[in-house]
C-alpha cells in the first residue's frame, strides 16, 4: 500500500498518528499502569482487597493489547478506509473477543470500589439486565451495518466517534451477564447463560447473511476505492467480511458456552462432593454413637 494514499474524498493520509493513534496508545497503557497498582501496591488500601492471580491480571492486559490491536494500530486504519473485511476483522476484536476478556481481567472487589453508592448500583444493576443488553447490542450492531446508516456515519467522523463509543459500552453490555465479575449482579443461572448466549448467535445472523449473500456494493465508501487498490474485487472483499465476522462469533460465542458448561460442571460436581462428606459424615456419627 503506498504511503499518503487518498480516496473518496476524505483526504485520508496514512501518517505515524493515523497509523498507530498515539493518543490511544498512552491512554491504554496508563489505565494498564493503573490497574497494575491497584491489583499491587495499593491493593491493601482498598476495603476488602484480596491478592489477584497471575492469570487474571494477564487476561486484563491481554484485552488492553487487543483493544490497541482493534482500535490504534493500522488494522483500524486500512479497515475504515480500504478494505471492508479488515474492518469486520476490526469490529470482530473489538466487540467480541476483547470486553470478555477485560472482564475476566476485573476483580470484584476493585468493581465494589468503584460503585459504592447506592444510586450507581441501581444504576448499574440496571444497564447489566441481561433482556436490555441482548437487545441493545444487537440493534446497535444490525444499525451500524445497515448502508444508509454506515454511509452516513462515515462520512461524519465525530458521530462515528460517539456511534463507537455507544457500541463498545453496549458490547461490555452484552459479555457483562455471561462474564459477571460481581457474583452479586449474576442474575442468570448457567443453563440460562448458555441459552442468552445462543440468542445472541441467532439475532446476530441476519446482519452478517446479508453482507454475506449481498451480490453488489453495499457501502459507498468502500465501492469509491480505486480497484487498483483492492486484494479483492470489491463484493468479494465484502462478503470475505460478512463471513470473518459470523465464523469470530461462532468461535467466540462457543467459547463462551464451553466457558459456561465448565462452570457449571465444577459447580455441580463440587456440591455432589460436599453432599456425599455430608452424608459419609453422618454415616460415621451414626455408627460410633451406636457402638
Amino acid at each position: 500500500m503506498p504511503a499518503n494514499v487518498s480516496h473518496a474524498g476524505h483526504g485520508a493520509e496514512s501518517t505515524f498518528a493515523a497509523l498507530w493513534s498515539p493518543g490511544l496508545l498512552l491512554l491504554l497503557t496508563v489505565v494498564g499502569i493503573l490497574y497494575t497498582l491497584a491489583v499491587g501496591r495499593w491493593r491493601k488500601e482498598i476495603p476488602d482487597s484480596e491478592p489477584v492471580p497471575l492469570k487474571q491480571r494477564i487476561w486484563f492486559w491481554t484485552a488492553l493489547v487487543l483493544w490497541y490491536a482493534a482500535e490504534g494500530s493500522p488494522l483500524s486504519y486500512y479497515g475504515h478506509h480500504y478494505y471492508f473485511s479488515v474492518h469486520m476483522f476490526q469490529q470482530s476484536i473489538l466487540y467480541l473477543i476483547m470486553p470478555p476478556i477485560l472482564l475476566l481481567g476485573l476483580p470484584a472487589w476493585l468493581l465494589r470500589a468503584a460503585i459504592r453508592t447506592e444510586r450507581v448500583k441501581r444504576i448499574v444493576w440496571w444497564l447489566t439486565s441481561p433482556v436490555f443488553a441482548l437487545f441493545f447490542f444487537n440493534f446497535i450492531f444490525s444499525m451500524y451495518h445497515i448502508p444508509m446508516v454506515m454511509d452516513w456515519l462515515m462520512a461524519r467522523p465525530a458521530a462515528l466517534s460517539a456511534y463507537k463509543a455507544i457500541f463498545l459500552f453496549s458490547a461490555f453490555q452484552l459479555w457483562f451477564p455471561v462474564f459477571c465479575p460481581l457474583p452479586e449482579y449474576s442474575r442468570m443461572s448457567e443453563l440460562k447463560k448458555m441459552g442468552y448466549i445462543f440468542l445472541n448467535g441467532v439475532l446476530l445472523t441476519p446482519a452478517c447473511a446479508l453482507i454475506i449473500f449481498a451480490g453488489k456494493p453495499m457501502y459507498e465508501m468502500y465501492a469509491a476505492v480505486p480497484p487498483e487498490l483492492l486484494y479483492l474485487p470489491m463484493v468479494d472483499d465484502q462478503q470475505l467480511g460478512g463471513v470473518i465476522m459470523k465464523i469470530v462469533q461462532e468461535i467466540v460465542y462457543g467459547w463462551a458456552l464451553w466457558y459456561t458448561f465448565i462452570r457449571w460442571y465444577r459447580r455441580e460436581r463440587k456440591q455432589d462432593e460436599e453432599e456425599e462428606f455430608r452424608e459419609s459424615s453422618y454415616l460415621t456419627s451414626s455408627t460410633m454413637n451406636r457402638a
